[in-house]
């Protein structure tokens, strides 16, 4: 089974009536003025869509899909192919982890690097109005009490396919920690979503594919172009 879990504010979800039936779908909306649906469930404007996965992870670790799909309100801007993506996962369940990680797969057009400060991304991104940097080292110390790495390789969207398994080769007790970070670190969401894959103890991108390219835009839709990750 596959399910798809959308972390909502204010988007349409009108695109919703147009993935495959087979899929579940679970809404969370930290907006509920505009909403009439009575299966959306309501979460606190807390965390970003972080805090709505992780609330996720922690209500339903002994419940998971075998396969969660994780994404925003409005995937298409970082994955102009995500409904085309849910169908070829439908089509071939077997095909949704990627070919070097085959519990885990990022799902976006847009591959990107930031380092331990976000000097190179979140500093200078217009949405970033005071250019403040990103405390990843903080981040990562919080959640693992460990430094981590000098540069987070991701792809932007903070969207992903995950296999149960893999969520829960960690304890719930490491979630339940997770979501607390992510309220309580600040721009908590940014760090996540630059370490979904460590989170889960994964790497998402085949270092070799890469060849040691921090940014890499990926073409419109043949679903294979992904597999190649």
């Amino acid at each position: 089974m596959i399910e798809l879990v959308v972390a909502r504010y204010t988007e349409n979800l009108n695109w919703l009536r147009n993935i495959p039936s087979s899929i579940q779908k679970t809404v969370y909306a930290k907006n509920m003025a505009d909403i009439a649906d009575q299966e959306v469930i309501s979460l606190p404007n807390i965390g970003r869509e972080a805090h709505t996965y992780l609330h996720h992870i922690v209500s339903r670790y002994e419940s998971l899909a075998d396969w969660t799909v994780f994404c925003q309100g409005k995937p298409f801007d970082h994955a102009y192919d995500f409904k085309k993506s849910l169908k070829a996962f439908v089509d071939q369940p077997d095909s949704i982890g990627s070919p070097t990680q085959k519990h885990f797969r990022w799902l976006g057009h847009l591959i990107d690097t930031d380092d331990w400060q976000g000097e190179r991304l979140f500093r200078p991104w217009s949405k970033n109005e005071d250019g403040r940097g990103l405390d990843i080292r903080g981040f990562h110390r919080a959640l693992f009490d460990a430094d981590g790495p000098e540069l987070y390789t991701f792809v932007l969207g903070a969207q992903f396919a995950i296999h149960r398994d893999a969520i829960r080769a960690l304890p719930l007790r490491f979630y339940e920690r997770a979501l607390s970070v992510s309220v309580t670190f600040p721009d908590a969401a940014h760090c996540f979503e630059r370490s979904w894959d460590r989170v889960f103890g994964l790497t998402g991108l085949d270092a070799d594919w890469l060849a040691g390219r921090q940014t890499v835009r990926l073409k419109p839709m043949k679903h294979q172009l992904l597999e190649a990750l």
